[in-house]
């Protein structure tokens, strides 16, 4: 009796932020309608760069210029929190790894595993967010961290919390939904005292841009997490 054909897997489409951190081609398309016609176009353009079809970017794209503010709002806020979800996505999975190599152990390795717990908590709360205003969550995307010893584990550490809060702080004006930037807020204050925690563990600035933050735009932090992305 033959055996059964294998199943094959189909490839699962990227999401939309993880194509433009991969594309620059995409990178810069997006800026472009980002920054001439706002979070209207962007919804249309993540439709379409998720796969969808030609027809239904163009229907979404006619809707959305036809809809309240409160719709326009609520797409550009979900394409916000997808941001933010693929960042945290990375952030959970790099602090896992790092868990799983051993590479601290007492109160430090305690507070990493914390660390790691509480992006974790991120990446839920996120999801639900989205969720919440409609939208699906961004698909998780497959990171991959240099982890060789604790020294240079915590220095990227340190340099991807930074990255994170500037991030939030990059996105806050933005948000138009109250309840989603509180949640931003609350997401970023946590981020900026996990580097200033590692600032302190690895003798770095605890406030690397004096008394006031340094917002990170999205051209920005896609460029830094680029390499992060097998």
């Amino acid at each position: 009796m033959p055996s059964p054909p294998s199943e094959e897997v189909a490839p699962r489409p990227a999401g939309i932020v993880e194509r433009l951190v991969r594309d620059d081609v995409d990178r810069k398309r997006f800026l472009k309608l980002a920054g001439s016609t706002g979070a209207a176009s962007f919804g249309a353009f993540a439709l379409a760069a998720c796969g969808n079809s030609n027809k239904a970017a163009s229907s979404t794209a006619t809707s959305a210029s036809t809809s309240t503010a409160s719709s326009s709002d609520a797409t550009g806020d979900l394409a916000i929190l997808n941001y933010a979800l693929t960042l945290e996505y990375l952030e959970s999975e790099f602090y896992g790894k790092v868990v799983s190599a051993g590479l601290f152990s007492g109160k430090v390795g305690a507070l990493i595993k914390d660390f790691g717990n509480q992006e974790m908590t991120h990446v839920e709360a996120l999801k639900g967010a989205v969720e919440k205003l409609g939208g699906t969550p961004v698909a998780k995307p497959e990171g991959k961290f240099p982890i060789s010893s604790a020294g240079q584990v915590a220095q990227l550490a340190y340099t991807v919390e930074n990255l994170g809060a500037s991030a939030y702080l990059g996105q806050a004006a933005n948000i138009k939904n109250p309840e989603v930037l509180a949640s931003a807020l609350a997401i970023h204050t946590v981020e900026a005292r996990h580097a200033a925690t590692l600032g302190t563990l690895i003798k770095k600035p605890v406030t690397p841009d004096g008394a006031f933050a340094t917002p990170a735009d999205m051209s920005t932090v896609l460029a830094a997490v680029k390499p992060f992305l097998a």
